[in-house]
């Protein structure tokens, strides 16, 4: 049963969480495609651009990551310190790096 990121993330316990993300019904990330002959290797790239993009959106270190061929690996370091010193501008600044926002927001 999914459980609340509140209730999954202490950061006075531990600020390094190991996280996966897989894919489902025979799906590839990337690589070859044994049965098909179909290669997704191009987006292997992308997928490690975005990962260090995202990791400068966000007060997130990136420790060590692995790109599999169906999954993915991240160990992260969460950097509270640097993520309170923020202000609210810097939190929209980069909120609207990735969504455009309202109009409010903006």
């Amino acid at each position: 049963m999914p459980r609340a990121r509140s209730q999954q993330v202490s950061l006075s316990d531990t600020p390094f969480y190991h996280c996966i993300s897989r894919c489902v019904r025979r799906a590839f990330l990337c690589g070859e495609d044994s049965v098909t002959g179909k290669s997704f290797e191009h987006r292997r790239g992308w997928i490690e651009s975005r990962i260090l993009f995202l990791s400068q959106v966000f007060s997130i270190d990136i420790c060590s990551y692995a790109v599999m061929s169906k999954h993915l690996h991240l160990v992260l370091h969460v950097d509270e310190k640097q993520a309170k010193n923020w202000s609210t501008y810097e939190v929209l600044k980069r909120w609207h790096s990735l969504h455009k926002g309202t109009l409010f927001t903006q």
